[in-house]
């Protein structure tokens, strides 16, 4: 009832809803009743020309006592190399250092979009996006086991613990859910969760306090709280962005690990 009185009293739309994830398409390139082209598909390539962009200027002329731009380049690589790749898998690892690097950044700057001004959405609160970076990761850290021990020790290995085999018939199927099902969709709803939930505890107290501004001048000083609550959440978010992007990126590479590991 609350609710109704302060939406006929105020142009503000609230409280938020789940059609505000769906935005509209970007004319010229998508017809407005099409959604193949929007905000989201945008920032996407936004980030993705801002990372190939940077490195490919940073290292277009390296040198042996790097400059700004070649150091950050650099250390952000060298962060994913050394402290994920090689922490986790070893000096195998190396060759995984390219994927978990681009994996990160690219998790860290489509996160970034959630605090962005004018944007103050991230792609990663739309499930298809988070969905499909898994699914490259399952592909991989399968294609990995796979290509070192062949199909069947391979799923011999992931599907059959060492234990007594009158438990293995219960065993088996929790193994093949586990590994095959449980890993790629938690990938996926973790990071979507994060940043929807994210997104939406932003529009509701951003709306908030112009909803209750417009309803009632008295509220101003609790429209002002609500303000300030949204700068507090704002900076939990940015610290949301880049554990949620680390998490994902530890994740890939503990199944790559695993897939690689002569046992169970």
């Amino acid at each position: 009832m609350i609710g109704q009185a302060v939406a006929l009293q105020s142009d503000v739309p609230f409280p938020p809803e789940v059609g505000d994830f769906y935005l509209p398409a970007i004319v010229p390139w998508g017809a407005p009743d099409s959604l193949w082209f929007t905000k989201i598909t945008a920032l996407v390539w936004v980030s993705t020309a801002i990372i190939m962009i940077f490195f490919l200027l940073a290292y277009r002329k390296p040198q042996l006592v790097p400059g700004r731009a070649q150091w950050i380049a650099e250390s952000a690589y060298g962060f994913v190399r050394n402290n994920i790749a090689v922490e986790m898998l070893g000096a195998r690892g190396v060759r995984f250092a390219p994927y978990l690097a681009t994996l990160l950044l690219f998790i860290i700057f489509n996160n970034l979009w959630s605090i962005v001004p004018v944007a103050q959405i991230s792609p990663n609160s739309h499930i298809a996006f988070p969905a499909f970076l898994a699914l490259i990761s399952y592909v991989l850290f399968n294609y990995v086991g796979i290509k070192k021990f062949g199909f069947r020790k391979y799923m011999r290995n992931s599907l059959i613990p060492p234990a007594p085999w009158f438990v293995l018939p219960i065993l088996i199927p929790i193994e093949f859910f586990s590994t095959f099902l449980v890993r790629p969709f938690s990938l996926a709803v973790r990071l979507f969760a994060n940043m929807f939930a994210g997104h939406m505890l932003l529009l509701v107290f951003t709306l908030g306090g112009f909803a209750m501004l417009n309803a009632n001048v008295a509220l101003a000083p609790i429209s002002v709280l609500s303000w300030l609550m949204t700068i507090a959440l704002t900076l939990l978010e940015l610290l949301v962005v880049f554990l949620q992007a680390y998490v994902f990126t530890v994740l890939t590479a503990s199944y790559i690990q695993g897939a690689e590991a002569e046992e169970h």
